[in-house]
């Protein structure tokens, strides 16, 4: 690899020279149907699980036949051929995924480990801390591995934490800990070995602390010159390698015959390996094929195009309540986790009663870790079920944003694996909650390809739009405005029902105005039009804003001639914007006036409740219509 690196044939390479004998020790202790989550510098993962040569080969050169079809480099993919999860560059959040894989485990009462690994350095983060608390309060059948090297990239242990050993940790949360040799594979094996024996026996987390060094740089362009030259010498004696050699040898299982055969039969493999991938042609750019590989292809055909009529009317969070029920009962194998969400029924008491019905191992309240249970949510996809989680408030969903933007948002795009997960959001402002309760953050994630994002403003949307995120194989952000929980109501059928994502609604037909908008907007402008019959104006309610609909927005705008985007975030940034562009780009020939654009106010939300209702976009609402018909 290291020849392949300097001849420009590999773009970038982490060498695991030194650190052999972790990566092959602790595969060859796993069954090949246990899932492990690797690192940087863990080849003897891949080639100890019988991945071809040739697809790894592939992969390093950014080929269509390794895992990832060119879009992602060196070990940052998985195959779940192999049972083998990819790391993202943010190091620590696959160890939360590593958490929802042997959930899964646990509760098909399958006695499986999963090993996860981190080095040192990305122990420093707060993903460690969250997975680790996680497994341990769950008692997780997982094996988080640690590779200490002395160093993160260039940065000393000593300025990396305040402790001696990893072991350390294990009684803070009250896990097992052990520290071994990292270099010794046969150590690695056993350890492995045994800890999976008591695993089986009585599921919890550990963690092993593998005691190594590595003789390159952190990657191979960083080199090694910040580490002492006596460091090098004294790991040198240690070649993980060369030491087993060295053991087989003396145990006279090994001979310099079979020596040199076993080389000459890898060279071989290699050099063949090496031949297929350079044979590949290079991989050609087509924007159908990036586009259609943002997402899973859905297997269900239950959608309809318009909520069943019916002449119940309840409250939008009775209609959620209902819809996330009985999509609980559609789908047993589905787990809902959260904040407060078993017998206290969550902070808005919409799974109230929950756990009488689906149990504590379906409806788990979790620790206050949000990346851990949205990376969790991921592991428990991966498994093939449906995960569920609230976001007590859609404000904290900044605590876990990395596992949304980076992991659920990419991971089919880049080596193909599904992630069935749905975020509910209860979000908005107008209940004087105050700066940290009551954002409007969609905008945040509409930037992001990938994921989806629903966001009703009707009890009827609301239940079969859930419906839908939930049978979707995709990642979807469902918002939930709490000022409508209880203030509104509207008819609502009571059987199962999914509503087709990425379908706007005309709420009011007109012929003077457009009015794009969701969310509580929907109900601002109704509220006006009430309160101004004379005026003709269409309504369109988003529903879906991402996949948008923007055939039934250019639909309206070219009868009305006029348009007004108009949401609760905040103005500048917001969805607004984006909106405004697409209709000027093509709706400009139909336009009689500029597309007018109103949000709130560009500063965070205030918690007065005059103040509050001044920062609204809905105060500006009246002269923001009057304007753009008078243009």
């Amino acid at each position: 690899m290291l020849i392949l690196l300097r001849q420009g044939k590999i773009s970038k390479w982490f060498s695991g020279i030194g650190q052999e004998a972790i990566s092959v020790g602790s595969i060859l202790a796993l069954a090949e149907d246990e899932y492990v989550l690797p690192m940087h510098r863990n080849l003897g993962i891949f080639t100890g699980r019988g991945i071809p040569l040739n697809r790894l080969f592939a992969q390093f050169q950014g080929k269509m036949s390794g895992f990832t079809k060119g879009r992602d480099r060196s070990f940052h993919f998985g195959s779940k051929e192999h049972n083998i999860i990819g790391m993202i560059s943010h190091l620590g959040p696959q160890l939360a995924i590593a958490d929802g894989l042997a959930l899964a485990h646990k509760l098909d009462k399958e006695q499986k480990t999963v090993l996860v690994f981190s080095g040192d350095g990305g122990s420093s983060e707060g993903d460690f801390h969250e997975a680790l608390n996680v497994a341990a309060v769950w008692d997780l059948p997982v094996i988080f591995v640690i590779e200490n090297n002395g160093y993160g990239l260039s940065t000393p242990s000593h300025e990396q934490f305040k402790f001696e050993s990893f072991v350390k940790k294990g009684p803070a949360y009250n896990i097992d800990a052990l520290s071994i040799d990292g270099n010794n594979v046969l150590e690695v094996f056993h350890t492995v070995s045994e800890i999976k024996e008591s695993i089986a026996k009585k599921p919890r987390p550990f963690i092993l602390e593998c005691n190594t060094f590595r003789m390159r740089g952190h990657e191979e362009a960083s080199g090694t010159k910040y580490v002492p030259k006596e460091l090098m010498e004294e790991w040198s004696k240690k070649d993980p390698i060369e030491n087993f050699q060295n053991y087989l040898f003396d145990q006279a299982v090994l001979t310099e015959a079979l020596l040199s055969d076993l080389r000459t039969e890898i060279k071989t493999e290699i050099e063949a390996g090496l031949e297929q991938a350079y044979a590949e042609e290079i991989v050609s750019f087509s924007e159908s094929t990036e586009l259609n590989d943002l997402f899973a292809q859905n297997d269900h055909a239950e959608q309809l195009s318009l909520a069943p009529s019916s002449d119940r009317e309840i409250r939008l969070v009775d209609a959620i309540s209902e819809g996330l029920k009985q999509s609980m009962q559609k789908y047993p194998k589905s787990v809902l986790m959260g904040q407060d969400v078993a017998e206290y029924g969550g902070v808005f008491k919409i799974t109230e009663g929950f756990v009488e019905e689906f149990g504590k191992d379906r409806i788990r309240n979790t620790p206050l870790c949000e990346s851990a249970i949205v990376g969790a949510a991921l592991g428990l996809s991966i498994e093939g079920r449906k995960a569920i989680m609230e976001m007590q408030f859609a404000d904290f969903v900044s605590c876990g944003f990395n596992q949304i933007v980076n992991n659920l948002a990419k991971i089919h795009w880049r080596w193909g694996q599904n992630a069935d997960v749905l975020i509910r959001m209860p979000t908005g402002a107008g209940v004087g909650a105050g700066p940290f309760h009551s954002q409007s953050n969609e905008a945040w994630f509409f930037h992001v390809p990938g994921l989806k994002i629903v966001y009703p403003a009707f009890p009827g949307d609301a239940k079969g739009l859930l419906a839908a995120s939930i049978s979707e194989n995709n990642p979807v952000l469902f918002f939930e405005h709490k000022a409508l929980y209880r203030s509104l109501t509207g008819p609502v059928a009571e059987e199962y029902y999914e509503l087709e994502i990425g379908k706007a609604a005309c709420v009011k037909e007109g012929t003077e105005l457009s009015i794009i908008t969701y969310g509580m907007g929907v109900h601002w402008a109704l509220d006006y039009c009430e309160q101004n019959p004379n005026e003709s104006i269409e309504i369109i309610d988003l529903r879906t804003l991402s996949p948008l609909d923007t055939a039934t927005v250019y639909e309206s705008v070219r009868k009305t001639n006029k348009a007004l985007v108009l949401h609760e975030d905040n103005l500048t940034g917001g969805i607004g914007a984006e909106l405004s562009a697409l209709i000027q780009e093509n709706c400009f020939k139909d336009l009689d006036a500029p597309v007018a654009r109103l949000g709130s106010l560009d500063t965070p939300v205030p918690f007065s409740a005059k103040l509050e209702e001044a920062y609204l976009a809905n105060h500006a609402l009246a002269s923001a219509i009057k304007e753009t018909l008078a243009y």
